[in-house]
Formats: structure tokens, C-alpha cells, sequence
């Protein structure tokens, strides 16, 4: 199957196990990786081909940013449905959520949920 990746998006969001935490946006990062059969697009060169990106950052864009999350689960999950839902054309979604500044006493880049879902 064939893959497209967006890397690295980043947005804020309202998220957090406490509402201490959920008082203030936090830095996420994103990723997402479409599995979809691009052939037809790698012969035709057309849009209508493929899975158009704009889209699908709009999503996770108005998810992250609109939402109020208490796990990076919750999240992971709603966004997942949202490019299954986009993006008829994809077999599988995969989603990774990156919280980079977590609350907790230990030296850590992040902590970071990933989810996959098949059609």
C-alpha cells in the first residue's frame, strides 16, 4: 500500500488530565499517514487522483485548535475519524499526537499516542 505523510503539523490545543492544565493552549505535534492505493495518480499526475492535503491539515487544524481534550487518546481518535471521513479514498489512517511540554518531574521530549485505524 501506498503512503502519504504529513509531519510534523503543529497546533495548540486545550488538553490536559487537569483543568489546570486544560486552562492554557499546549504545543502539539501531528502526524498523519494515509494508506492509499496512489497509482493512478503516479501515472496521471492529476489532483483528482490522489488524496488532496488541504483538506485533511483543515481537519486536524479545526480539531486540535477547536477541541478540548483530556487524553492525547481522545484526541488521536477524533482525528483519525475525521480523514477516514475526509478521505474516502484511504485504506488505513495512522496518527500520531505529540504532547512536547509534559507536566511531570522527569526529563522527557515528549509523550506521544499513536492510533491506526482500517477501513
Amino acid at each position: 500500500m501506498d503512503r502519504i505523510t504529513l509531519s510534523s503539523m503543529r497546533y495548540e490545543c486545550l488538553i490536559g488530565a487537569t483543568e489546570e492544565e486544560r486552562t492554557f493552549p499546549q504545543l502539539l505535534e501531528i502526524d498523519l499517514v494515509i494508506e492509499a492505493d496512489l497509482a493512478a495518480a503516479a501515472t496521471s499526475d492529476v489532483l483528482a487522483d490522489t488524496i488532496d492535503y488541504g483538506p485533511l491539515v483543515s481537519i486536524t487544524e479545526r480539531t486540535t485548535e477547536g477541541g478540548r481534550f483530556t487524553t492525547l487518546e481522545g484526541l488521536a481518535g477524533a482525528l483519525v475519524r475525521g480523514v477516514l471521513e475526509a478521505a474516502p479514498k484511504a485504506f488505513a489512517v495512522t496518527v500520531r499526537v505529540r504532547k512536547l511540554g509534559v507536566p511531570m518531574d522527569v526529563s522527557m521530549d515528549h509523550a506521544e499516542v499513536e492510533i491506526r485505524r482500517e477501513r
